[in-house]
């Protein structure tokens, strides 16, 4: 969706940090400095072509290709760049597996380091304080807030993202899926579902 950068709302809800951005897109674009179409283009980029898709192109493949899901395992960075998705940060990433008896949560305690290159733009909540604290203290109340209570015997793995190191969950596949196309298969996976605060989709 474009995003009006010259409109007049009241953004008293905004918390300070959002505010200041603004105002200082508002600042640069009022100076010639920063073209706004630019910035839409490079939002749409992350939000709609970048990522997710391209993260739910690794999931999928992993789901059906066993060798690829080994190279995952063990140097993610170098298999997902192999499939042409080269993050501008050069970021470091690692693929954690859910299975039966595990599931994996992903979680920035310091600020808000996401791998951009598979997953697009972090979403709101992933950035703020309360995730990033109580996705660590208290995991399963979280997942529940998210609409996800897992079973009573799954163990809940939480990852700390950093600038050095950044992950992405391969959520279960779905039952019901025998036989299904990667390409079929991709719609199933949400971003949600990388960050482990969701699963993935099942059939319709």
């Amino acid at each position: 969706m474009p995003h009006d950068h010259h409109d007049h709302e009241d953004h008293s809800q905004l918390d300070d940090m959002t505010a200041r951005v603004m105002a200082l897109e508002k600042l640069m674009t009022d100076k010639g400095l920063v073209d706004p179409a630019a910035l839409d283009a490079i939002l749409d980029t992350y939000e709609t072509r970048v990522g997710p898709r391209n993260g739910a192109r690794v999931v999928a493949r992993a789901w059906t290709d066993p060798a690829f899901a080994e190279a995952l395992t063990h140097d993610a960075t170098t298999a997902i760049h192999a499939m042409g998705f080269g993050g501008r940060q050069g970021e470091h990433l690692t693929a954690v597996f859910n299975k039966p008896g595990l599931h994996n949560l992903v979680v920035c305690t310091l600020c808000s380091c996401y791998p951009w290159s598979v997953l697009g733009l972090p979403p709101v909540w992933y950035k703020s304080m309360p995730y990033r604290a109580r996705a660590v203290s208290e995991p399963r109340a979280v997942l529940a807030e998210f609409g996800l209570t897992l079973p009573e015997d799954t163990a809940v793995r939480v990852w700390d993202s950093t600038a050095e190191m950044r992950y992405i969950v391969i959520p279960q596949r779905p039952e019901g899926t025998d036989g299904w196309t990667a390409e079929q298969l991709e719609p199933l996976v949400s971003r949600d579902s990388m960050i482990g605060t969701a699963l993935a989709g099942v059939p319709a």
